[in-house]
C-alpha cells in the first residue's frame, strides 16, 4: 500500500515552467513504478510520463516530449515532473500514480494507487 500526495501546481503564463512533486508514504516506494497522468475538463484521464523503479527508463506522451521531464528520488520517496515551455493545452488536473512492478505501463487502469491531483492552469 502506498499513499501519494501531489504538490506544485498553480497558475502560470504560456512559456513558463512548473515543477510538480509527488510524495509517497511507505518504505516500499523503491518497488513502485511511477507515472503522471492529467485530466482536462470534459476529457478522459491521459498519460503524461512514466518512470521505472530505478529511474533508468522513462516514457512520455508525444504532446509533452522535449518539454516535460519525469524523475524520482528514491531516498526521498518522491517523484517529480518538471514542466517547461508550458502551453494552454497543458491546463489540467495532474495526478501521480503508482503500480507495483518493473515494466512501464501507459494506461491508467494499470495503476492501483493515485494521488488527489493538483491543478495546473496555463494562461495564454
Amino acid at each position: 500500500q502506498v499513499q501519494l500526495v501531489e504538490s506544485g501546481g498553480g497558475l502560470v503564463q504560456a512559456g513558463g515552467s512548473l515543477r510538480l512533486s509527488c510524495a509517497a508514504s511507505g518504505r516500499t516506494f523503491v518497488s513502485y513504478q511511477m507515472a503522471w497522468f492529467r485530466q482536462a475538463p470534459g476529457k478522459q484521464r491521459a498519460f503524461v510520463a512514466a518512470i521505472t523503479v530505478s529511474g533508468g527508463s522513462t516514457k512520455y506522451a508525444d504532446s509533452v516530449k522535449g518539454r516535460f521531464t519525469i524523475s524520482r528520488d528514491n531516498a526521498k520517496n518522491t517523484v517529480y515532473l518538471q514542466m517547461n515551455n508550458l502551453e494552454p493545452e497543458d491546463t489540467a488536473v495532474y495526478f501521480c500514480a503508482a503500480r507495483a512492478g518493473y515494466l512501464l505501463k501507459l494506461v491508467a487502469d494499470e495503476y492501483a494507487f493515485w494521488g488527489q491531483g493538483t491543478q495546473v492552469t496555463v494562461s495564454s
